[in-house]
């Protein structure tokens, strides 16, 4: 008697080892936005209270924008990318989009990247002609997706059209 066949994923630790890296980058990302505005608000009350300590390097910050612990988001990040290539494993395109490619940074939009839409084509007259560009704040990389376009499909799963003979009897 053979072994039912199981329906299941290969690697599916692996799968669920992506998710949760990508989880915890989105997390790590988002969550330190939120500490900041607190601790912000605390070293203002602390300043208040004695001015005579002096700042070293570490406390001084050049842009308020980047995050305290940006580079923990990073790492979980480029760990992320070397489970994904070490197995060969697809990353869905939208969890692609959301990484920069170069510095390894969660691309939200307003804190991390900017995004805008351009349209090159004679003027934007052509509506299909629609780029989204999004630049990563931390490294300046620009990333460009078409819009209201769809995408084809992967080779194996696009169907040869057939041929209807039409020659008379």
């Amino acid at each position: 008697m053979a072994k039912p066949k199981s329906s299941s994923v290969p690697n599916k630790a692996l799968y669920s080892r992506v998710s949760y890296l990508y989880q915890a980058a989105a997390y790590m990302a988002t969550q330190q936005h939120h500490s900041q505005s607190l601790e912000s608000l605390m070293n203002a009350d602390t300043e208040q209270d004695c001015d005579q300590s002096p700042e070293t390097t570490s406390q001084k910050r050049s842009d308020p924008r980047v995050p305290l612990s940006q580079p923990a988001s990073r790492r979980l990040v480029s760990h992320l990318r070397a489970v994904s290539h070490k197995v060969l494993m697809r990353m869905s395109p939208a969890m692609k989009h959301s990484l920069c490619k170069n510095c390894d940074t969660m691309m939200i939009d307003g804190t991390t990247c900017t995004s805008a839409v351009e349209n090159r084509s004679k003027g934007g007259k052509k509506p299909w002609a629609d780029i989204l560009v999004r630049r990563c704040n931390t490294c300046g990389l620009e990333k460009r997706f078409p819009l209201n376009s769809e995408r084809q499909k992967r080779r194996p799963q696009r169907r040869a059209p057939t041929k209807v003979d039409n020659r008379p009897s």
